[in-house]
């Protein structure tokens, strides 16, 4: 699964890996969570195209939204057969800039969050999926989901799923619905390769969403070090017991 995310490279740096030729101005986001708007790039009339989508995908055909569950990942397993994916996977397949994600361990009875990044500092590209969807009314909503797959060994310990990760090589393989058949780019979900990644313990202060700075990165050993030091708990008085003269080794 991937339930949170960061987007901290500057926008121009993202510019010039995806290639679209629009040009947004957008701030550092360290806590990206499901609802909230995220960037993609599609191809649009055979143009790579920068966009804001919510997360959680809607498939054009749900009739109540408030009634559909919300579909932040599409896992690789049904991702080329399930109706809420299937005509996504074969026609409107994304890119999500990212520069890492947030994964919960689970150990003894609490959940450890952790911080994933390419090793060399560089942004990622999640697989991606995305839907228009229509209402009654005439309105329009776009909206996306982020593939995932299995996790590969460095990420097993902590958890079981990761995003799929597209390399800039394979970027035009993954965009091109109209060249690319489901399957042939279904071969492209994949676990990262061994090298591409790192991981280390954050500080449980990403669990809330409104907390987005970055500090949400930092190592947990640097988190602890860079707390304020907890106030000295006051130690209550008791008044003196009048002695009975019976002795007492407590």
């Amino acid at each position: 699964m991937c339930g949170r995310y960061s987007v901290t490279s500057a926008p121009a740096v993202l510019r010039a890996l995806f290639g679209y030729a629009e040009q947004p101005d957008f701030p550092p986001r360290y806590n990206i969570a499901p609802t909230q708007p995220i960037a993609i790039v599609r191809l649009v009339d055979g143009k790579r195209q920068f966009a804001l989508v919510r997360w959680g995908l809607l498939p054009s055909w749900v009739k109540d939204p408030k009634s559909f569950t919300l579909l932040i990942n599409a896992r690789e397993e049904s991702v080329v057969d399930k109706p809420a994916f299937r005509a996504a996977m074969k026609r409107r397949r994304c890119l999500i800039p990212a520069d890492g994600f947030y994964e919960w361990q689970a150990a003894g009875g609490r959940k450890r969050p952790f911080y994933v990044h390419a090793k060399s500092g560089e942004p990622l590209a999640f697989a991606g999926l995305w839907e228009t969807w229509m209402g009654p009314n005439g309105e329009e909503l776009d909206t996306a989901a982020i593939v995932t797959t299995r996790a590969n060994k460095l990420l097993e310990p902590i958890h079981d799923r990761m995003p799929v990760v597209i390399a800039p090589e394979a970027f035009e393989l993954w965009l091109n619905g109209d060249k690319v058949d489901a399957a042939t780019a279904a071969a492209l979900i994949a676990p990262a390769p061994e090298d591409l990644l790192e991981a280390y313990e954050i500080s449980p202060a990403v669990n809330r969403t409104a907390n987005d700075n970055p500090r949400l990165v930092e190592p947990v050993a640097a988190n602890a070090t860079s707390e304020p030091p907890a106030r000295p708990r006051a130690v209550k008085r008791e008044r003196p017991k009048k002695d009975s003269g019976q002795g007492a080794l407590f």
